[in-house]
C-alpha cells in the first residue's frame, strides 16, 4: 500500500471511529508501528488529527462539535432525529457523548421536559441550552481526548441512576464481538450506563455495523434498540433484527 493510500486509510477509521490506536492500524494494513506512528505524525502536523499516545484522534474531540468538522454528519443527523423520538416527558435519560449524542441533544423539541444525566462535557452543555431540561452533570477525572467523566466515583454516581432509557453511541459494533471500542475507562463508564438503565438505545451510522475493537462493552443481546440512518427493513439490519433488537 502505497503511503498516500495508506494515510488515506488511517484518516477514514480515525473519522469513523473516532479514535484508533496505532497497533490496530499496524495489525489491519500490515505495516510496522513505526511507519504508523511516522503516518500519525505527518497527519497531526497537517491538522488532519490529534495525536495521542498510542493512536489518534478525531478532531471533532477537540472543540465543541461544529457540524463542519464532524464525519457523516447528515447521517448522523437522521440517527439523531430518530432517536430524539423515542424521549417523553418525565423521563429520566442517560447518555455517553460523540458527535451523534451531540446531534441528537441540539434537536431535541423546545417543549421537552426531562432529565438528563451525562459525563459528557460537550453533551451537558448542549442540554444545557434548552429551556426545559434539567442536566445532572456525573463529574469526575476528566479522560482529555474524549471529554468524558471516567474513574470510580463517576462509576458509582452511574449506578446509583434508575433512567429510563440509556443513549449510548459506539465506535463499533457487530454480533460476534458486541459493542465494542479501544478505551478501557470508557468502556468501564458504558457498562455502568447500561446496568443503570431500564432500556439501553445504540446509535450508530451504519460504517460501524460488522466491525469492531479491542474491548469489549457488551454484548449485543444486552441492548434493546438499534438506530442507524437506514431504513429499519434494510437487509444490512437482518443479524440484528435475529438476534431479538427492536431496529429503527
Amino acid at each position: 500500500m502505497l503511503k498516500k493510500e495508506r494515510q488515506a486509510y488511517i484518516l477514514h477509521q480515525v473519522s469513523l471511529h473516532n479514535s484508533v490506536l496505532s497497533t490496530d492500524l499496524s495489525s489491519s494494513i500490515n505495516v510496522s508501528e513505526d511507519t504508523i506512528r511516522r503516518d500519525l505524525n505527518e497527519l497531526a502536523e497537517s491538522g488532519k488529527v490529534i495525536k495521542v499516545h498510542g493512536g489518534a484522534l478525531s478532531k471533532s474531540f477537540n472543540s465543541f462539535y461544529l457540524r463542519s468538522d464532524v464525519y457523516n454528519v447528515d447521517n448522523k443527523k437522521i440517527v439523531a432525529e430518530k432517536a430524539a423520538e423515542l424521549i417523553r416527558d418525565g423521563m429520566f435519560i442517560l447518555t455517553g457523548g460523540g458527535t451523534t449524542i451531540i446531534e441528537m441533544a441540539r434537536v431535541l423539541p423546545e417543549n421537552l421536559k426531562a432529565t438528563f444525566f451525562t459525563g459528557s462535557i460537550p453533551a451537558a452543555y448542549e442540554y444545557s441550552q434548552h429551556p426545559n431540561i434539567e442536566v445532572i452533570f456525573i463529574g469526575d477525572k476528566i479522560a482529555k481526548k474524549s471529554q468524558i467523566a471516567v474513574g470510580g466515583e463517576a462509576i458509582t454516581k452511574i449506578k446509583h441512576i434508575k433512567a429510563d432509557l440509556c443513549f449510548l453511541g459506539v465506535n463499533a459494533i457487530d454480533v460476534e464481538h458486541g459493542i465494542t471500542d479501544s478505551d478501557w475507562d470508557i468502556v468501564q463508564v458504558k457498562k455502568a450506563m447500561i446496568e443503570s438503565s431500564a432500556q439501553t438505545v445504540v446509535m450508530s451510522i451504519s460504517e460501524k455495523l460488522h466491525s469492531h475493537q479491542g474491548i469489549r462493552v457488551c454484548n449485543v443481546n444486552e441492548i434493546d434498540v438499534l438506530i442507524t440512518e437506514l431504513d429499519p427493513l434494510d437487509k444490512k439490519l437482518d443479524p440484528f433484527r435475529s438476534g431479538g433488537l427492536t431496529i429503527l
